[in-house]
């Protein structure tokens, strides 16, 4: 089961996984339980600034990844204009969640939203500032042989009620060899589906992962050319 929040912090992530499963809403859309719209995967293009969503390009607002800049990671790239980045201390978080009062189910419920198959949360890209619900969120892994296919279909896999995934391969503006897919992931509970996006690269520093959900499709196509700016420009750090 793969519970589903909006920010990360502490005490807030399990307090409101926690109230979801309570609630009976463990299996709730992205960012909140708004109506989400059905829509197939559209194929994307092969290289990095085609791809097949919306035409309007992002305007810039900065970059991350570089060191000093609001998260480090082992890759850089430009950020739209008003997202607002912050990093994510997995494993202090699982610490301080397995610390708490309840005990193994607040850490279960911690490694559901921080890990995601071979890879773990290291930084979020918050859209509400430019007025969307949604993240573009960075997952990083351990050094190793992995490639970014098998880190990506890993990833998709480990991701509760997902289907129609389309993969292709494509070079980042930076020249980095990546792999995308587009899939489907489908409510249970609200009985609703919506498009997803995400791509890998491999680094000497190990895989990354960057994945764009959306509260529903509409959202996800909206937020579209943000998650395309970081295709465009992501080389490594």
């Amino acid at each position: 089961m793969q519970v589903r929040v909006g920010t990360v912090g502490g005490r807030v992530i399990v307090a409101a996984a926690l109230a979801a499963v309570l609630g009976g809403c463990a299996e709730s859309a992205d960012d909140d339980g708004k109506k989400s719209a059905s829509a197939s995967p559209g194929t994307s293009g092969t290289a990095a600034g085609n791809t097949g969503a919306k035409d309007t390009a992002a305007a810039r607002g900065g970059s991350i990844g570089a060191a000093g800049s609001a998260c480090e990671l082992p890759v850089r790239f430009d950020v739209a204009k008003h997202w607002k980045a912050k990093p994510i201390d997995a494993e202090k978080e699982l610490a301080k969640a397995s610390k708490g009062e309840d005990g193994d189910l607040s850490g279960a419920l911690a490694d559901a939203f921080l890990r995601q198959g071979p890879v773990t949360s290291a930084c979020e890209i918050d859209a509400k500032p430019a007025g969307n619900i949604g993240f573009l969120r960075v997952w990083t892994g351990k050094p190793g042989g992995a490639d970014a296919g098998g880190v990506l279909r890993a990833f998709v896999a480990a991701e509760d009620n997902t289907s129609k995934p389309e993969y292709h391969s494509f070079k980042t503006g930076g020249g980095l060899a990546a792999v995308e897919v587009e899939y489907l992931y489908t409510s249970k509970l609200l009985e609703e589906t919506k498009k997803e996006s995400a791509f890998a690269v491999s680094t000497p520093d190990g895989p990354v992962v960057l994945h764009l959900g959306g509260m529903d499709t509409e959202e996800h196509e909206e937020m579209r050319p943000a998650y395309d700016l970081a295709k465009r420009t992501l080389t490594l750090s």
